[in-house]
Formats: structure tokens, sequence, C-alpha cells
């Protein structure tokens, strides 16, 4: 769903906002309509799932999907391929997508 999830992007020093707001924008282009994508602590307990780091690690990206209504009986709601990649902001301000910061 969110492509390229092993190559690494140089954005450095890209807030949690912009990192929040791109894989916001990359789920939304994948045709997912219902979610969100939140920035919370590190330590806080978060509903969904976790596809990002920023602020050095003081802060997670959290992803979740809406309930929708139900879909009709004997149908199958439509799911995305696979879920969104992991992006970590690494140590030196770059990203990774992937979530994998080594060299």
């Amino acid at each position: 769903m969110l492509g390229g999830a092993a190559q690494a992007q140089n954005n450095t020093g890209a807030s949690c906002e912009t990192l929040r707001a791109q894989i916001e924008s990359r789920i939304a282009a994948a045709g997912v309509a219902q979610f969100s994508v939140t920035t919370v602590d590190a330590n806080a307990p978060a509903n969904g799932k976790v596809v990002g780091s920023c602020e050095l690690g003081s802060k997670k990206i959290v992803y979740e999907v809406k309930d929708a209504k139900a879909p009709a009986q004997g149908t199958a709601a439509p799911r995305p391929a696979r879920g969104p990649a992991i992006v970590t902001e690494c140590r030196d301000g770059t990203v990774s997508m992937g979530g994998d910061c080594r060299p």
C-alpha cells in the first residue's frame, strides 16, 4: 500500500506533522476512505497499528481504520493488499521507510 517500504527517504529534520501527513496521503492514495493517523507519545497506549516514529523515538505514529458500516451479507469489505509501511526518524535526522536505520 505504501510502496517502497525498504527504500530510505532523505527527509532530514522532518517533523512529526510532516511524517504524519506523508503517511496519511499515501494511505488515502491507496483508496482507504475512513482512517486516522495520529501522533502520540512513545510510551502512550494506542489503538491501531504503529507505522512510524519521530522526534528521535519519543513519539509514535499510529494508523487506525475507522469502523465503516458492515458490508451487505455475502460481500466482503475491500481490503488493502498490505498494511502501511513503518516510517522511522533515525538518530541522524533521516527518515527510513521500513523501520531500519542501519546504513
